[in-house]
């Protein structure tokens, strides 16, 4: 049995949709305060509603995540809602696609700025209350692609998610002393909103690149990291956990398909 997390204060950031708002309303069903972090503040709003009509407490924030006087107003937000941060979800990330040639720098800043800096600066502004408590849980949303897998027109995605795990090492070390841990979730294919347009083929066609031939649900990212935020999990820093049905385990479409056969 897992101790409870009732009554801790966790900000989510993208959390207006996709795996940021099942990590949000998770962490909202297990009794936690949830600071919802958007972009847009309706957004935002919609989510924190969710929450408080399935029976919890949460408060919707606007920020720019690229941006630090953004972070630092949302983790103030959290210290006077809900009177400190227990926990941060740093999921925000973007990923539009662009292939060496094409990319310009301006695409890749963007993705760097939110998905990478973005990480710094979220991690920062919630730091002085984490260390004030000497406890905390930091939990990032990297990705297989970048740190283990590539996908065309993602280099700057990649790049941004493998460097997600170089600052996750080196924070760990360094916030250990004050208790404050810091590990990652590592989503392979998710099922979300932003399939909804990709067509039956193509989710067909995802679903059968992973050993278990589906796609995973927010709720299993959701998991993992709530999983991360527990006391059970204290000892437990600097690690990344892949979450994706096996998708990277075959050498070949010919171990799939040798699968299949068997």
């Amino acid at each position: 049995m897992f101790t409870s997390l009732r009554g801790r204060s966790v900000i989510v950031t993208g959390a207006s949709k996709g795996i940021g708002r099942g990590i949000a309303l998770r962490f909202g069903e297990v009794g936690c305060n949830v600071l919802v972090v958007s972009r847009k503040q309706a957004e935002a709003d919609s989510v924190a509603a969710e929450i408080a009509e399935a029976g919890g407490s949460a408060k919707g924030f606007a920020a720019d995540i690229s941006r630090q006087a953004d972070c630092g107003a949302m983790a103030r937000a959290a210290i006077d809602h809900f009177g400190g941060i227990d926990i941060l979800c740093a999921n925000a990330g973007i990923f539009p696609a662009a292939k060496l040639g094409a990319m310009t720098e301006a695409d890749f800043d963007a993705v760097i700025n939110t998905n990478l800096k973005g990480t710094f600066l979220t991690v920062s502004a919630c730091l002085p209350a984490m260390k004030a408590r000497r406890n905390g849980r930091i939990v990032l949303t990297s990705s297989i692609t970048g740190p283990i897998t590539g996908y065309p027109g993602w280099s700057h995605y990649g790049a941004s998610k493998a460097g997600q795990l170089g600052f996750m090492r080196t924070a760990s070390i360094e916030l250990a002393p004050y208790g404050i841990t810091v590990n990652a979730v590592m989503p392979g294919n998710i099922a979300t909103e932003g399939l909804d347009g990709m067509g039956a083929d193509y989710i067909r066609k995802m679903e059968q690149s992973v050993p278990m031939r589906r796609l995973g649900s927010v709720n299993d990212i959701a998991n993992a990291a709530l999983f991360f935020a527990t006391d059970e999990a204290a000892y437990i820093t600097g690690q990344g956990i892949v979450v994706d049905g096996g998708q990277i385990l075959p050498e070949s479409l010919a171990a799939l398909e040798e699968m299949d056969a068997a």
